[in-house]
């Protein structure tokens, strides 16, 4: 066996650095829209561009994001946080489709509702997911009723 008792490698280090925190309360809801558009658009972007077509990727992005707009948001900003997602990705692949199919009103049509379509289970569940966050908040921000009656 080693020599333990002179080897300065054998004491443990108990004052471990502390992680970082993020300084204040969360992100406000300008900087949610940024980051879920900016999330949303790359990816979205990047699997049309490598696999011609919308699918996975851009619905776990879905839900990665709208979770990411409450865990890290500010108090109030599940509103944003929920209704951004759906508009970002709308406006997306609109923005692709228009793109690749040119202004071709009945090609973009079947394009962007086939797409819509390739996602529409991670869009519910992201959806769902963000406006139970926000009613959740609305109704825990809201007096209860016995309060109100034993104030009166």
């Amino acid at each position: 066996m080693a020599n333990t008792e002179n080897n300065p490698r054998s004491k443990v280090n108990m004052n471990l650095p502390k992680k970082p925190t993020i300084p204040g309360p969360g992100l406000k809801k300008e900087g949610i829209v940024a980051l879920q558009i900016l999330f949303i658009a790359f990816f979205t972007f990047a699997e049309l561009f490598f696999r011609s077509g919308a699918g996975f990727l851009s619905g776990l992005v879905l839900i990665v994001v709208t979770y990411g707009g409450v865990a890290y948001g500010r108090t109030g900003t599940r509103y944003v946080t929920a209704v951004t997602p759906p508009l970002a990705y709308a406006a997306t692949i609109l923005i692709y489709t228009i793109m690749t199919d040119g202004v071709r009103i009945s090609r973009v049509g079947v394009d962007f509702m086939a797409s819509l379509a390739s996602v529409a289970p991670f869009l519910l569940i992201a959806s769902a997911y963000g406006w139970y966050q926000y009613f959740n908040e609305k109704a825990k921000n809201r007096p209860s009723k016995r309060k109100q009656i034993a104030t009166s």
